[in-house]
């Protein structure tokens, strides 16, 4: 709660002061934030996508929280009294005439509850963006923790189980808000890098669901190596910086450590455009230094087939023309395998197959008997020598 000297009274901000929450209880405020929509649907936008829209709702009698809820608060908020309410009339007064899609974030929000806001029969939201997959090593606060392959599969099969054939779903593995994808999740080290990142993509375009591409990522951008705290700009850096450093509980080294495989502020340097200053993104000054290696890993350096760029263009071509990558049923193959991600999406009679090493070594492609692997459709590797072994980071999608 901030005071406000110029009213003397105190509102509501959830995030940073300059953000003060609105009373969606106050029809003259959803009427005007209807209108702000209008606005831009009359000029021609598809949709929206709606930051943490599940946190309009408060309880009006504003209690403490829940001691269940003490840790992790957002799962407080996103489930307000009204959210329902003013999802439908949302949809009702401002977006159905449009024929507007909509795609919320969903901090906050379980599987279970996503059925509820993307039930097309109800008619409140189109899709939702979940964070189980992409905070999987997120600990407590701004702290990082191990994490396994086993576990990161477990969160795509609960995805699965609980979205029935009436919702829609979102695949998202990197944002603004989380670090660069190769470098949270494949292996940023050369010569791994662009076999990780290129697996990543097989990983992102193949599972159900409409996949969103954040900027950088399809030329394998990755996190910056910041050594001193001044180099952060992200308020949830700073601010924790002050009630972990500053007050002595954590040592600088300890914390650097942690936001260097967490901080989001990784995911908000300039695009790398070219290898011109600052990574051809401006002329001028960028609001954010641009990262150490804009100078040869760059869109313009992406021209060759064998890039990553080349690579998700090849799978969204492969996806637009293989139903079953959108449609298909999900199965995991291998769901307790330490370094194998092993997958089908079928359809009736016809299926494919998805094979992912999340390792530097190589390792037998074992399948379930009887389940043999078809045409090769993509991979992120050369010819292999043994069709039977995945070389390190390798990705396959068959026929079956």
């Amino acid at each position: 709660w901030q005071f406000d000297p110029s009213s003397g009274e105190y509102y509501l901000h959830l995030f940073a002061r300059e953000q003060p929450d609105l009373n969606w209880q106050n029809p003259e405020v959803r009427a005007e934030v209807h209108d702000l929509m209008r606005f831009w649907l009359d000029k021609g936008v598809d949709g929206f996508r709606m930051d943490v829209i599940p946190f309009i709702s408060k309880d009006p009698a504003f209690p403490d929280y829940p001691p269940e809820h003490r840790a992790r608060p957002e799962f407080y908020h996103a489930d307000g009294p009204d959210l329902h309410a003013h999802l439908a009339e949302l949809r009702r007064e401002v977006l159905a005439p449009h024929g507007a899609v909509t795609i919320g974030e969903a901090f906050g929000v379980t599987f279970e509850q996503a059925c509820l806001l993307t039930d097309e029969r109800r008619g409140e939201l189109d899709m939702l963006i979940h964070f189980d997959a992409v905070r999987i090593d997120r600990g407590e606060g701004w702290r990082w923790r191990d994490w396994t392959l086993p576990e990161w599969k477990a969160v795509f099969a609960r995805q699965d189980a609980a979205m029935g054939p009436e919702t829609w779903r979102t695949v998202c593995l990197s944002n603004h808000d989380n670090p660069r994808l190769v470098s949270h999740f494949g292996d940023d080290a050369e010569p791994w890098r662009i076999p990780s990142a290129k697996l990543l993509a097989t990983l992102l375009l193949t599972q159900k669901g409409t996949p969103f591409v954040y900027q950088g990522d399809e030329i394998g951008m990755t996190n910056v190596r910041f050594t001193d705290i001044a180099r952060f700009d992200d308020i949830e850096a700073r601010n924790a910086w002050r009630a972990a450093v500053e007050t002595g509980l954590v040592p600088a080294e300890t914390f650097l450590w942690h936001m260097n495989r967490t901080s989001r502020d990784h995911a908000r340097t300039p695009m790398q455009w070219d290898g011109s200053p600052n990574g051809g993104f401006t002329t001028g000054r960028p609001w954010f230094a641009p990262h150490p290696d804009a100078a040869w890993l760059n869109a313009a350096a992406q021209a060759g087939s064998g890039s990553i760029y080349a690579h998700y263009a090849r799978l969204i071509a492969l996806r637009r023309a293989t139903p079953e990558l959108v449609y298909g049923d999900y199965a995991d193959l291998a769901p307790d395998h330490p370094t194998l991600f092993a997958y089908t999406r079928r359809m009736a009679d016809s299926g494919v197959l998805v094979l992912l090493n999340f390792s530097r070594e190589a390792l037998p492609a074992d399948l379930p008997t009887g389940l043999a692997p078809g045409e090769l459709l993509i991979g992120n590797l050369g010819p292999a020598d043994h069709p039977d072994t995945l070389r390190g980071w390798e990705a396959r999608v068959y026929r079956v």
